[in-house]
């Protein structure tokens, strides 16, 4: 039986919803440790979600239409290879079949979210379930062999008109559309999430929605965010709802997600089948006409009366206003200036306001905060978003700034979600990494002899306002004299890598902030030299070096020789 005959009755017919809701108790099934079964095998879950899917309700797609079509009820056959997890190449059911782009692109995304979100456990089959639904796994794979669409594939117009009103944030770079946006690419990011949610899966250095392995990746960030385990019912109904909150579409990624985990395989490019229902259709069924009724005779004409005053319908209540309906604008709530060293934590915390046309604060609003520009920098826990309720004084503190090893200027955005506000902007320095102070390790002189070697190499502990300075880089220089810091060209020098003699040195401190020169040579000039050592931010230390010359020997008179002049040379004997 086709899929297309029970995704058409997703959300019309009891053979749609026993089929979801019987996949559902498959997977919720597979999902220990927090499902269990009663005497009469119904299954529970012992940390039930809320209805609420967490911080993300608008979605990524912006809750856009998706492909209601199911799979077939019987399992894919044959069963799945044991070495691989799937069947062999061109066999099993159509609908098993995953294009060989895409299906690498699902995998190659868990295995790297296997490596950094470990805790996430994320299955490629839920990427494919996913998949599946936004796109018809990128139209049944008709991608190019780099992952990108052959053509486009755009959402409809978020224009308030039976979908989501989102107006445009990318100046349709994304969607071409300049007035409202679009979910965008196989798996169907709205441009203001792809903004914050982007990844290069293929390591092309973009970061493009119409390409599987950038958009699966980016799908498998998301669905991770905030550390939801996808090996619990919980975790993945939270991470699912968040996508799309809608029940429906939950129940529909649900079936195919434990249908893929049965089986599947792999076939060429451009050959899988596409969905042909979606969430957006009518679903009206035409109308049974009825029994025409007997021809009715006409009587006696009454008498015309007084037209009957027309009924007004009652008026459609209105939902009551949330306290996101009642947001005018956003403010900055105090925030200090932020700068912070390479590596280090932002001291100052981002703080927004959310307030009414009055100037009034507004509690319980979620506020986006997104990291922009050419950055590494995080929020603690490694993301680039994060979203926060507002207090009872309506302010959204973000979570703390950590510097990456970038340095330059970055941007953050704040962002009422679910309401389009304008935005609050917070720009932020990144600055190498310094040092203030430079203190030696010990106190001895250090001395040599001409054409000889310093016995002591040269230890200095770096700080920065008295904790250790590490990864600051340092320069080292023979300098002529205090008043004149050129490059000496003579006394004491440090070995390059071939052995020649070189009077400026490079390096950095450790990670305790120590820093360690390498051994010094004197050549064959006397004197005391001056070594002066910088680092980044200023710290400056300078120190004498001498060398002195060979200490003069006493010759040992040699027995035969003639004696003084000096002494009195003895008296003859008598003859």
């Amino acid at each position: 039986m086709s899929s297309a005959y029970f995704g058409s009755r997703l959300r019309k017919g009891a053979v749609n919803t026993t089929v979801a809701a019987l996949a559902v108790a498959a997977l919720a099934a597979s999902q220990a440790p927090d499902v269990t079964a009663d005497s009469a095998g119904r299954q529970t879950t012992t940390d039930a979600p809320a209805a609420d899917p967490g911080p993300a309700a608008d979605g990524a797609t912006g809750n856009s239409p998706y492909y209601t079509d199911l799979p077939p009820l019987n399992s894919p056959n044959p069963a799945p290879s044991a070495s691989t997890g799937t069947t062999p190449a061109g066999t099993g059911s159509s609908e098993a079949g995953i294009p060989a782009t895409v299906l690498d692109a699902y995998k190659k995304a868990e295995a790297k979210l296997a490596q950094s979100k470990p805790g996430c456990n994320l299955p490629w089959q839920l990427l494919a379930a996913i998949g599946k639904v936004e796109s018809g796994q990128a139209r049944g794979g008709r991608v190019s062999a780099d992952g990108t669409t052959l053509a486009p594939i755009l959402g409809p117009v978020l224009n308030g008109v039976g979908f989501a009103n989102i107006s445009d944030t990318d100046n349709g770079a994304y969607d071409g559309d300049s007035t409202y946006d679009r979910a965008v690419g196989p798996m169907q990011f709205i441009p203001s999430t792809w903004e914050w949610a982007g990844r290069d899966g293929n390591g092309d250095g973009r970061k493009d929605p119409n390409n599987i392995y950038d958009a699966a990746l980016a799908a498998g960030h998301y669905l991770c965010r905030y550390s939801w385990d996808m090996s619990t019912s919980s975790g993945l109904r939270s991470a699912i709802l968040s996508y799309n909150n809608s029940t429906d579409y939950y129940n529909t990624v649900i079936s195919w997600l434990e249908y893929y985990r049965k089986s599947s395989h792999e076939i060429p490019d451009g050959t899988g089948s596409v969905p042909s229902n979606r969430s957006d259709d009518s679903g009206t069924t035409p109308r049974t006409p009825a029994t025409p009724a007997a021809p009715h005779k006409p009587g006696k004409p009454n008498k015309p009366g007084t037209p009957a005053e027309p009924s007004t319908p009652p008026a459609t209540p209105k939902p009551p206003a949330t306290p996101t309906d009642t947001v005018h604008h956003l403010e900055d709530a105090g925030t200090a200036p932020l700068t912070a060293m390479a590596g280090d934590a932002f001291t100052a915390r981002i703080g927004t306001r959310t307030e009414t046309a009055a100037g009034k604060a507004v509690a319980k609003v979620r506020v986006r905060f997104t990291i922009t520009g050419d950055t590494d920098a995080t929020f603690a826990g490694g993301e680039s978003v994060a979203t926060v309720v507002t207090d009872g004084k309506g302010v959204a503190s973000a979570p703390a700034l950590r510097a990456g090893e970038k340095t330059g200027a970055f941007t953050v955005r704040a962002t009422v979600v679910g309401r389009t506000v304008t935005a609050v902007t917070y720009r932020a320095t990144v600055t190498e990494r310094a040092a203030d102070t430079l203190t030696r390790a010990a106190t001895t002189d250090l001395t040599c002899e001409v054409g000889g070697e310093f016995a002591e190499e040269i230890e200095l502990k770096a700080t920065y306002g008295g904790a250790a300075a590490d990864k600051v880089a340092a320069t080292a220089t023979l300098i002529t004299s205090a008043e004149e810091p050129t490059t000496n060209d003579d006394g004491p020098y440090f070995k390059d890598a071939d052995g020649n003699p070189v009077r400026t040195w490079t390096l950095s401190t450790d990670a305790d902030g120590l820093l360690k020169l390498p051994k010094l040579y004197a050549d064959d000039t006397a004197g005391t030299y001056l070594l002066r050592v910088t680092t980044a931010g200023g710290a400056t230390l300078t120190l004498d070096l001498t060398v002195t010359a060979p200490e003069p020997t006493t010759p040992t008179p040699d027995p035969g020789e003639s004696q003084d002049p000096a002494d009195p040379s003895p008296e003859p004997s008598a003859s």
